[in-house]
């Protein structure tokens, strides 16, 4: 290694993947002289050949020679494969760093390896930052909204970089610091949660508008196009249009036509669901566009239940178009709604203390959810950071009221033509199951006693109760 170039980049990014060229790329646009270092060397020296003229580039080939070309204290990037090759990673540049040297996983780990790996990290005296990145290869490239956890000391020394290199909007950056160990991650994997939810929902209204009106996918475009200059306004609603106005230049077919009907997934929205149900938050959007996307891939159940029978519908005779932009906006609501109740559970649960209108804040720019009314949002919890839920909120409360007889409809029109709509249906049922005042559960309490005796409470005085369902019925009141 040339002796020359010991310690002279600012920050160093290993892992040159797509995400990790790019953010590496972004670094260099700004001013910083970046190391760069990939397992395999012949895509360092890619990238160094290809974008020289963009920025100051330091090509390394060894962990050491990497480590080495970097300035006190010193601030290393890994943008690799989440898992055990992730651990190796980390090992491997702890192993040639100090006391007060940083290691950044930009990468989508799971926020419990984050928390095992940070505290592993503290006790060598090295700052581990579990940072979310989100907005694919020209976010990372162009500005992404940037969530990193770890400690406040590494924020101090990491954040200006990140807040420099991450979208603005208004001139505000999208990036903040989270919360302490994985709360960055955390808040990552609810991000890539909703993003599953309201891809489903997009879906649900491409479907059901081409099935139940037979609009072609171009003239569905032209649709999408128009939700999205006013309240659909948002990232996923404007490539919707161009995806659905591509054609297959093989076939002249549409494009969404010739690609296969199997919605694929890394697993963030599965992890999502998964710590919902550990800290008993209903995520039910996210859940059904998970499940959604392992019905789509299970080909054999699919292909055997082709003959069963379905419904002989009509096309709806009122307007459905506008019925499904008004479904969209009130299922999308929620949808973003469940992600927040996650964060805010997930915060008290683990000490985090995350500012719920930071993280709507930092959503509105780079990222793949970014939409209008994320603005209602952050304005929702600067007028009450106690916001129980983002449906109680004026804002949001009177757009499900308005909305909510087009939503009812269009679950109802794709329910009586035999079209599934679980995202749709999963908010509406969600929207009424808050706002009961009584709820069936008293039955299902009920249920559980006789057949367990795991007792239930009463309305009409305090205490825990137990019915002797197999004696006299006499009640019981549980000491």
């Amino acid at each position: 290694m040339d002796k020359n170039v010991l310690g002279t980049a600012d920050i160093g990014v290993t892992g040159l993947a797509v995400m990790g060229r790019n953010l590496a790329r972004n670094l260099a646009h700004h001013g910083y002289v970046v190391a760069v270092h990939n397992r395999t060397e012949s895509k360092t020296q890619e990238l160094v050949e290809n974008h020289a003229g963009e920025g100051a580039f330091v090509a390394t080939g060894t962990t050491a020679e990497f480590v080495a070309s970097l300035t006190k204290p010193r601030k290393a990037i890994i943008m690799v494969k989440a898992g055990p090759s992730t651990d190796a990673v980390i090992e491997d540049l702890a192993a040639h760093m100090e006391p007060g040297d940083m290691i950044v996983d930009g990468g989508n780990a799971l926020f419990t390896d984050t928390r095992r790996r940070e505290a592993a990290l503290k006790e060598r005296g090295i700052l581990f930052v579990g940072t979310g990145i989100s907005g694919g290869e020209e976010g990372a490239l162009n500005g992404p909204s940037i969530m990193p956890g770890g400690s406040p000391e590494a924020y101090k020394s990491l954040g200006p970089i990140l807040e420099d290199i991450s979208a603005k909007v208004d001139g505000v950056p999208c990036c903040t610091h989270v919360g302490a160990d994985g709360a960055g991650h955390f808040v990552k994997m609810v991000h890539n949660g909703i993003e599953y939810s309201d891809m489903q929902l997009i879906a649900e209204a491409y479907d059901l508008l081409r099935q139940a009106l037979g609009r072609s996918p171009g003239e569905l475009a032209e649709i999408f196009t128009e939700w999205n200059r006013g309240d659909l306004e948002s990232y996923l609603i404007e490539i919707t249009a161009e995806v659905l106005g591509h054609v297959d230049a093989k076939t002249g077919r549409p494009f969404v036509d010739v690609v296969a009907d199997r919605a694929e997934q890394k697993g963030t929205g599965r992890w999502t669901v998964q710590n919902a149900l550990e800290l008993g938050v209903p995520v039910t959007g996210i859940a059904e566009a998970v499940f959604a996307r392992g019905l789509s891939g299970d080909v054999t159940r699919r292909q055997a239940a082709r003959d069963l029978e379905g419904p002989i519908g009509s096309a709806p005779n009122y307007s459905l178009v506008d019925d499904v932009r008004q479904a969209l906006l009130a299922s999308k609501i929620v949808a973003y709604a469940q992600g927040f109740d996650q964060m805010a559970a997930a915060s008290k649960e683990f000490g985090w203390n995350i500012n719920l209108g930071d993280m709507a804040t930092i959503w509105r720019g780079g990222c793949i959810i970014r939409a209008r009314f994320l603005d209602r949002i952050r304005d929702a919890y600067a007028k009450d950071p106690g916001l129980p839920t983002l449906l109680a909120s004026p804002s949001f409360s009177e757009a499900l009221a308005e909305a909510q007889g087009a939503w009812r409809r269009v679950v109802s029109t794709a329910a009586s033509i035999g079209v599934p709509t679980p995202g749709f249906s999963s908010a509406l049922a969600y929207y009424d199951g808050l706002r009961r005042d009584r709820l069936p559960a008293a039955l299902i309490q009920g249920l559980r006693d006789f057949f367990g005796a795991h007792t239930y409470h009463r309305v009409d005085r305090e205490g825990v109760y137990h019915t002797d369902w197999s004696g006299d019925r006499a009640e019981h009141q549980e000491k």
